[in-house]
């Protein structure tokens, strides 16, 4: 076995113990030889970020894509609204990206669409920045030949699950997904990754939220309310949800 290969399997190994943290219980065979074959064929990294599991399936996340791309010399992208096909006062945006993997070569062309139809009330306000993202996700995709699905191209992550299922929410359930909805966890771990949230301090901002000694111990409905606001902030001013959270590390250490 040559060292590049016994490297290769020791990084995995350290890949596959971070999923089944991220994830306990849920990676069966199937899920553990596709993580393998991905990361062998395009070194995605599910502990860096570069793919997600949600209700049993991959997907690779923007964060991926444009590390493949790097990794591959891609030469450069491009991208820029579809003007026919925007309504600003709408929030209405459709973008083209284009990838060119090497100067001078055929580009690979990706378009992505975002109004307020097909987002949630989590990025109201930025249909633009999500509809370029979609673009430049298909564009990558295409470019590299990847068929799993992006994160970001996802419906029911964007969209209020009971528009995509035809019924409404019941609250009754606990913060899984008992209910066939997208699982809570998932949610808030997409945005930790997207924002690069301390996790640790995001739960016990969490709590203090929901009002619980921990984050479990809250109602799905607190949960929910609390994903808004935290997408909210996050999205408003990264660097005032930083100082906040870094609040809850300071009341950490003045405890007796």
């Amino acid at each position: 076995m040559t060292p590049e290969l016994t490297k290769n399997r020791r990084a995995f190994r350290r890949d596959l113990a971070v999923v089944k943290k991220l994830w306990p219980g849920q990676i069966n065979g199937i899920q553990r030889e596709s993580l393998k074959a991905f990361y062998r064929e395009y070194e995605f990294s599910a502990r860096a970020g570069d793919l997600q599991l949600l209700e049993g399936r991959w997907y690779v996340t923007h964060s991926g894509l444009v590390r493949l791309s790097r990794r591959n010399g891609c030469s450069s992208i491009q991208a820029h609204p579809v003007p026919r096909f925007c309504d600003a006062q709408a929030h209405r945006w459709v973008f083209k990206a284009t990838v060119y993997k090497s100067p001078g070569s055929r580009g690979f062309v990706g378009h992505g669409d975002a109004d307020p139809s097909n987002t949630s009330a989590l990025v109201r306000g930025a249909e633009m920045r999500v509809a370029e993202t979609r673009a430049v996700n298909r564009a990558l995709r295409k470019a590299y030949g990847i068929g799993l699905c992006s994160v970001e191209e996802l419906e029911y992550l964007v969209s209020p699950p009971e528009r995509i299922r035809g019924r409404g929410i019941d609250s009754s359930h606990s913060n899984g997904n008992g209910s066939g909805q997208p699982r809570l966890r998932d949610k808030l771990c997409l945005l930790i990754r997207k924002y690069e949230l301390d996790p640790s301090l995001v739960k016990r901002y969490a709590a203090d939220f929901c009002g619980t000694e921990t984050l479990r111990d809250a109602s799905r409905d607190l949960v929910e309310a609390f994903i808004s606001t935290l997408a909210e902030e996050a999205a408003k001013d990264r660097a005032a949800l930083i100082c906040k959270l870094n609040s809850y590390n300071q009341l950490e250490e003045v405890k007796p």
